[in-house]
């Protein structure tokens, strides 16, 4: 089984908004955006206007409590954590993979990055340091 396959099995196993659903709740303090990609990436093309960085590599060691690396910003248990990538790839598998963690309280975004800037959703750029 290959990416596409595990990432489309993934899909059809977890939680995904659209950004007619997220859009409207950005902002009220329920929803966390979570970019799961590449620093580099951030750094290229800007993100979600608020959003956490929790890249596809560290993404379980920084929301599990037993973990030597875990951060308190993901272990709210009232809110609820939307991950997004450039499309929907990493975002369904690091979803997935929380979720067989125990944690029942993120979804993806569909349709990532570009379809919250196409819906017109506040970004901010993320230069490097």
């Amino acid at each position: 089984m290959g990416i596409k396959d595990l990432a489309e099995q993934a899909q059809t196993e977890i939680t995904s908004l659209t950004v007619d659903e997220a859009l409207p709740k950005y902002g009220d303090g329920d929803l966390v955006f979570v970019d799961v990609r590449d620093i580099r990436e951030v750094e290229k093309s800007g993100t979600i206007k608020g959003a956490k960085l929790a890249t596809r590599g560290m993404i379980e060691f920084w929301f599990d409590p037993e973990s030597p690396y875990f951060r308190d910003i993901y272990g709210d248990p009232d809110k609820t954590y939307v991950l997004f990538c450039n499309a929907e790839w990493r975002s369904a598998l690091c979803a997935k993979s929380l979720q067989d963690m125990g944690i029942r309280n993120v979804a993806q975004l569909f349709g990532g990055l570009p379809a919250w800037r196409d819906a017109g959703g506040p970004t901010e750029e993320k230069p490097r340091k």
